[in-house]
């Protein structure tokens, strides 16, 4: 394997590493931000798989994660809580990083998953499931042999081909897609309260709290999904990363650069629409998380457009950490981790949209 070399800096305060075609900019605030992020990580993790009515200790969690711990806590941390918190961080990232991806493609921070409809669709999906079942036709029976991971997951992909092609003019301008997504995102929530209300009691409370996004009961086959889902698209991401550097100045400068413009574009939507549907179909809408995380993430390391790696991290640590709220907060009674997210997101929404607001007085 070539071993990079540092090489003459030609900017000021931006080494290049180069070696047999690959080069990289050295930046060392972002490698210590991101060891710090995966150090909260870690630890938020390991608090979270301590709670319970058995509690264990942060060091005796990270013990038994490194291979050691006695039978008893090995079974309780590794089969019982990791995949709770497994899922969380996997979710996290996932949306987090669908988060950037979006952002990136619309040049406006307020372009988030589940601010232009693509989990408006999957909750449309999983709640036509709880509610009705098998009982609406084809569609319904479909929907319901499929289950209920399988039909958020579909409800996503549906909804987001919708956006595509609805706001498809020769190519996909980043604001009219914005605007599909909001409309399209207020016909879904429409359906989703009609649904609730047509719904029996115990139907609507179990459709309650998918909504609010919860990582209550996960197993293995929560994480399976998801895991597979990263492996997959992770890597399409950090590979099309560079046309997201094109992209942020305009169209017409991305082709001037020589990137296909309509199909860089639509890989990279494809990427954010399968990890924000496989995310939600494992945990529920949880809200803000790939709002805020790319904001963070970007505001952390600096630079143009939200960083890929980074937004992964902050999204994983942001929901981990929420979770661990969300059992603490209230005593013995949990909260939803999507309840904390959103109470933790809506500041920072309303924030955007003042900031905003005076930039365009301005």
């Amino acid at each position: 394997m070539a071993v990079l070399e540092k090489a003459p800096q030609r900017v000021p305060g931006r080494p290049a590493l180069r070696a047999r075609g690959v080069s990289l900019v050295w930046r060392p605030r972002y490698v210590v931000v991101l060891a710090i992020g995966i150090a909260a990580l870690v630890l938020g993790m390991a608090a979270n798989i301590g709670r319970g009515e058995y509690p264990i200790s942060v060091p005796d969690v990270l013990a038994v994660l490194l291979g050691g711990g006695d039978s008893g806590q090995q079974f309780i941390i590794l089969e019982l809580r990791l995949p709770r918190s497994l899922t969380g961080a996997l979710v996290g990232g996932a949306l987090a990083v669908a988060g950037a991806i979006t952002q990136s493609i619309a040049r406006n921070p307020l372009a988030s998953p589940d601010m232009i409809g693509l989990t408006a669709g999957a909750s449309a999906a999983a709640v036509f499931v709880i509610v009705l079942g098998g009982g609406f036709g084809a569609v319904g029976g479909f929907l319901a042999a499929a289950g209920l991971p399988m039909a958020a997951l579909i409800g996503g992909l549906l909804t987001a081909f919708l956006i595509y092609g609805l706001a498809w003019r020769r190519g996909v301008h980043g604001f009219r897609l914005v605007l599909v997504g909001i409309g399209l995102q207020a016909m879904l929530l429409a359906i989703v309260h009609w649904l609730l209300v047509v719904a029996e009691v115990f139907e609507a409370a179990r459709a309650y709290v998918w909504l609010n996004g919860s990582l209550n009961a996960r197993g293995w086959e929560h994480v399976v999904p998801v895991s597979i889902a990263l492996a997959v698209l992770l890597p399409a991401a950090f590979l099309l990363a560079h046309v997201l550097g094109a992209l942020q100045y305009g169209d017409d400068t991305a082709r001037g650069l020589g990137v296909p413009v309509n199909r860089a574009r639509s890989l990279l939507l494809l990427v954010a629409v399968g990890l924000a549907s496989v995310a939600t179909a494992s945990a529920g809408p949880i809200a803000f998380v790939a709002l805020v995380a790319p904001q963070i993430a970007q505001r952390l390391v600096g630079g143009a457009r939200p960083p890929i790696g980074m937004s992964l991290v902050v999204g994983a640590a942001l929901t981990v950490i929420a979770d661990v709220v969300a059992r603490t907060a209230f005593g013995a009674t949990e909260l939803p981790v999507g309840i904390v997210t959103a109470v933790l997101g809506a500041p920072y929404l309303l924030y955007l949209l003042a900031r905003y607001g005076r930039e365009a007085r301005a």
